[in-house]
């Protein structure tokens, strides 16, 4: 690590970034993941400063390196360019949501669970994975609630409705609106992913179909008082909150006005600070307008988005040289990685492009890996769309789906897993989920890949 001399600095360049600037991320993917099974009351009282820990151990570095400067400009640009629509479009999903609960009966077998995953997985591609998943959790854990054990029914809700479920429109996933933002097609995820995701939905509801009824069987006390549903709707008023949010999120892909607000170096497009302020607005609304006996009959509370919010702060930051090395391509300290996708010819590898970007997207975030590796393609949407179509397939797929390998993978998956373990279920650890979802997606990406690719 280079010290200043006589007042110069090194520019911070992604081709001069040697792997080490990934520690801290790596050391706070670690902590994810040991920490609490190691001990999980501390974990649960002090996950904050530990991400706040690793972040400063790449933030003081990085500035005895880069400069101050440096530093407020990278952080600034991480802070009001991503992190805060991300976790602004997460505040508002979370709180709208949680005004719209089911009333009686409602226990759940085999088929409700599987219909619950089909609707959630449906809706994914209409209202993003992360309202759809918002949405439906809290009537999943309600219909299950007093179950021997239903984790395995998070784990699948995370795979289809907050994952694989989102793979048909821009709406659907974070990566894929980044593609329309750059040029690709509304409808082209729709022509080019339909098939892949139609056969992984409807083989992981089967799979979860056969996993449930055998789950089931082991509690026939359970079945016997569930045959009767009879639910009520209530803070219904939330759902045209809920299409607010889906409007605007498209009316921000849609209206360019072409003006630039500037904040501590970072250029705001106009229609990203309208959007993010009206989702503010109806998630205020919701708040508001909302009874509070739905909230607590849901058991609403702040610690599930209080904790997504102080640990992706932590990967945001950490994470900022690790995709400044991927965005140097072959110049990068990762350009044996990039030398992978393409033989001599220049021609990609569409397998190794999807099984790579999958990969990275899976422990990376699914949305810069994606915009990575469309740049690496070339950038170019109508070449992409084009003569370039099965990369970008691969790429899109790859992104989307891999983002349920692992508990942040994508947006919504850790928000899940924080809800149901507030609500009682002991969901899998970081490694134990990694490896139950590999089981389950591994092999069908697999297949995908070799049909589509």
């Amino acid at each position: 690590m280079a010290s200043p001399v006589d007042g110069a600095l090194p520019s911070f360049n992604g081709a001069l970034l040697s792997l080490r600037w990934g520690i801290p991320f790596a050391g706070l993917l670690v902590s994810i993941a040991v920490v609490p099974l190691i001990s999980s009351r501390f974990w649960h009282a002090h996950y904050g400063k530990v991400a706040a820990a690793w972040a400063l151990a790449l933030l003081i570095p990085f500035a005895w390196t880069f400069g101050f400067d440096s530093v407020v400009h990278e952080v600034a640009h991480v802070l009001f360019g991503e992190y805060l629509p991300f976790i602004i479009v997460l505040f508002a999903l979370f709180t709208i949501s949680g005004g719209i609960c089911l009333r009686g009966q409602f226990r759940a077998t085999p088929a409700r669970n599987t219909g619950l995953l089909a609707l959630g997985a449906a809706l994914a591609s209409v209202m993003g994975t992360t309202g759809a998943a918002m949405l439906l959790i809290r009537p999943l854990l309600t219909a299950n609630e007093g179950r021997k054990t239903s984790a395995h029914a998070v784990v699948f809700f995370i795979l289809l409705a907050g994952n694989i479920g989102g793979a048909l429109s821009p709406l659907g996933d974070p990566p894929l609106f980044i593609g329309f933002l750059k040029g690709v097609d509304f409808f082209w995820t729709t022509r080019a992913l339909l098939w892949p995701t139609v056969f992984l939905t409807l083989t992981l509801l089967a799979l979860f179909h056969a996993i449930d009824r055998w789950m089931f069987a082991r509690e026939p006390q359970w079945l016997a008082q569930a045959h009767e549903l009879r639910v009520a709707v209530e803070g219904s008023f939330n759902f045209v909150l809920l299409a607010g949010v889906v409007g605007v999120v498209l009316l921000s892909g849609l209206w360019r006005p072409g003006i630039t607000l500037t904040v501590l170096g970072t250029p705001l497009a106009l229609e990203s600070v309208v959007r993010d302020a009206l989702l503010v607005v109806l998630a205020l609304a919701s708040l508001a307008f909302t009874p509070q006996a739905i909230r607590e009959h849901n058991v609403f509370h702040w610690a599930p988005i209080a904790e997504v919010a102080k640990l992706f702060a932590g990967i945001f930051v950490t994470i900022i040289p690790v995709i400044a090395i991927l965005g140097a391509g072959a110049s990068g300290a990762l350009r044996n990685l990039i030398a992978a996708l393409t033989p001599a010819d220049g021609a990609f590898r569409n397998a190794v492009v999807f099984w790579v970007t999958g990969i990275l997207s899976a422990f990376l975030d699914n949305a810069p890996t994606y915009l990575v590796f469309f740049n690496l393609a070339g950038g170019d949407a109508a070449m992409l769309m084009g003569p370039l179509a099965t990369t970008l397939k691969a790429i899109s797929m790859a992104a989307v789906y891999f983002g349920a390998l692992t508990y942040i993978g994508n947006a919504p998956n850790f928000m899940i897993k924080a809800i149901a373990e507030d609500r009682g279920v002991a969901m899998p650890s970081f490694f134990a989920y990694i490896v139950y979802a590999s089981i389950a997606l591994l092999p069908l990406l697999a297949l995908v890949a070799w049909l589509t690719l």
